[in-house]
């Protein structure tokens, strides 16, 4: 990986845009609804956009779709920020999504874990190194679920997969990240993952930038967020998370799976185009439905 790519990545500083994947009643893509929706994001000073990340449902997509998916996002971003492709599943699979995406024109590649939760560390650090090796874009592992890494394993996959560039963090143990950025330093750059609730413990210990959900309902809200984490502004913070951060992600906890549910319903309440989840998760229940309407209310004031 050339010194400019790396350059580049350290230069993401702030919100990175996480869009879901709009689909239509029979769940088929709503690239339509995908563009117009990017249109509106970029709008904001998002340092990137993420194409069918986590929030971004990858995991029920296709490869084909993957690739219409990042094809439509770097239309709708239009240069005025990079995007980032999700992919994962298996090593194959994984491969080919990422050399599908770069040819849709991403400029990084996240990957998620694979499929297997118990994958032993030789097998999960070849897991990344191929997909690293399927382009020549800088790579970003989203440590996530069963993808539990230490301090020595980041530091023995940097040398492992040149391509690897960035961290996204999606544990939420704030001791154990900053014991892996303490380790490993400047060779890669530093991102907060696991959600906007995180967002005081990430700054804390000195992310340069974090992936929002909540960018897809309220982008001015997730830029504040991040604005007062980089000045260590922990006051605003906390007002910000008392008044809209907490509540919304309370109601997420009240089911597997909302964390992609709440957010399209939010973001139709808003009059937004989202559609419905794809299975196996599941749309919200009538009295969680209720309870976020008169959370996206309040939402109204961030718009």
């Amino acid at each position: 990986m050339n010194e400019k790519a790396r350059e580049t990545v350290r230069q993401l500083r702030g919100v990175f845009g996480f869009p879901v994947t709009p689909f239509k009643p029979d769940l088929s893509l709503d690239l339509e609804a995908l563009e117009r929706n990017l249109a509106a994001m970029v709008c904001h000073p998002f340092c990137a956009l993420v194409a069918a990340g986590g929030t971004g449902e990858l995991y029920s997509l296709t490869p084909q779709e993957v690739e219409a998916v990042v094809a439509s996002s770097v239309k709708a971003a239009a240069g005025k920020m990079p995007v980032v492709a999700g992919t994962g599943f298996n090593a194959v699979t994984g491969a080919e999504i990422a050399k599908r995406a770069a040819g849709a024109g991403a400029e990084m590649i996240l990957a998620l874990p694979p499929y297997y939760i118990n994958a032993p560390e030789e097998g999960l650090f070849a897991y990344y190194e191929v997909i690293g090796k399927a382009t020549d874009l800088p790579l970003m592992v989203y440590s996530r679920d069963w993808a539990v890494f230490t301090p020595d394993m980041v530091a023995r996959l940097a040398d492992r997969v040149p391509t690897l560039v960035a961290w996204k963090d999606g544990q939420g143990n704030i001791r154990q990240y900053q014991r892996i950025m303490e380790a490993v330093g400047d060779r890669l750059a530093w991102f907060g993952g696991l959600g906007d609730d995180c967002v005081p413990g990430y700054f804390a210990i000195g992310v340069q930038a974090y992936t929002s959900s909540i960018s897809n309902v309220a982008p001015k809200l997730s830029l504040a967020l991040a604005e007062a984490g980089m000045a260590q502004n922990f006051g605003r913070l906390a007002e910000l998370m008392r008044r809209y951060v907490n509540p919304f992600y309370a109601l997420r906890e009240r089911m597997k799976g909302y964390e992609v549910a709440t957010v399209k319903e939010g973001m139709e309440m808003l009059g937004m185009t989202a559609g419905p989840v794809r299975p196996p998760l599941s749309a919200c229940r009538a009295k969680d439905r209720e309870d976020l309407r008169a959370i996206m209310k309040v939402y109204e004031e961030m718009l």
